[in-house]
């Protein structure tokens, strides 16, 4: 299918490796940049989807969806692992939960796209306590990242993978690549990582921001299941991978 992102913006925060492995199934080495994990939360606004030669569907075209995510290396292929995807579409979240097997929550969104800033805020309608505002601005020129730089390897990954039944799974994401801007933040609320166990380090995020972005997401396909062992190392809490 494709769909479009628009107005998005990243906030990134480096947390210990240790804290994210009981978190993230153990089929997934977390990934690493110069020995930091890494936690995103990501506000954004998703239209224009549709299935391969298919209209839109106006209960899943387009929402609101904030997502907290990690990210993962498998088969030498860098990826995003999801702990939760908030959307304001009840029919998206069902949808994407059916057909990802994804952590998607129902949450309750105000977007206000000012000429100067982007207001946003999503409450979560059940379960864990996790809501999010945050009022957000580029402040650069568009810029392509660098191989190699930190930016780089935080944003261009083009798949996610997800855990299902003792099973790993992944979904192929294509697009090009990113049209980012430097970016400023005021988050006024922040309970997204809390409610999904981590507790974010006491500083300011690394931001960026992206106007538009048009991506291709292809269906799940199991990634093979059985071929590895993994090993925890109880120091860094990283895992050894090695062919069974």
């Amino acid at each position: 299918m494709t769909q479009t992102w628009s107005d998005l913006l990243f906030a990134h925060w480096p947390i210990e490796v240790a804290q994210l492995r009981p978190l993230v199934p153990n089929l997934l080495p977390i990934d690493l940049y110069e020995g930091s994990a890494w936690v995103s939360i990501t506000p954004f606004r998703v239209t224009q989807i549709r299935g391969r030669f298919l209209p839109p569907i106006p209960p899943f075209a387009s929402f609101h969806e904030l997502n907290v995510r990690t990210y993962v290396k498998i088969e030498n292929k860098p990826g995003v692992f999801f702990f939760s995807l908030d959307a304001s579409s009840l029919a998206a979240v069902m949808g994407a939960r059916a057909l990802y097997r994804l952590p998607y929550y129902h949450a309750r969104t105000f977007v206000d796209l000012g000429e100067k800033e982007t207001h946003y805020s999503s409450v979560r309608l059940a379960g864990a306590e996790a809501d999010f505002e945050v009022l957000y601005a580029p402040t650069s020129e568009i810029r392509t990242s660098q191989k190699g730089t930190l930016e780089h390897w935080l944003t261009e990954r083009y798949c996610l993978y997800t855990e299902s039944g003792g099973a790993l799974f992944r979904a192929e994401i294509h697009h090009l690549p990113w049209p980012l801007q430097d970016a400023k933040a005021e988050i006024r609320v922040n309970t997204m990582a809390e409610a999904a166990g981590i507790e974010l380090p006491e500083r300011e995020p690394l931001l960026q921001f992206a106007s538009k972005l048009k991506v291709f997401v292809w269906p799940l396909h199991r990634v093979t299941a059985g071929a590895y062992a993994y090993d925890r190392k109880p120091a860094s809490g990283q895992v050894a991978v090695k062919p069974i």
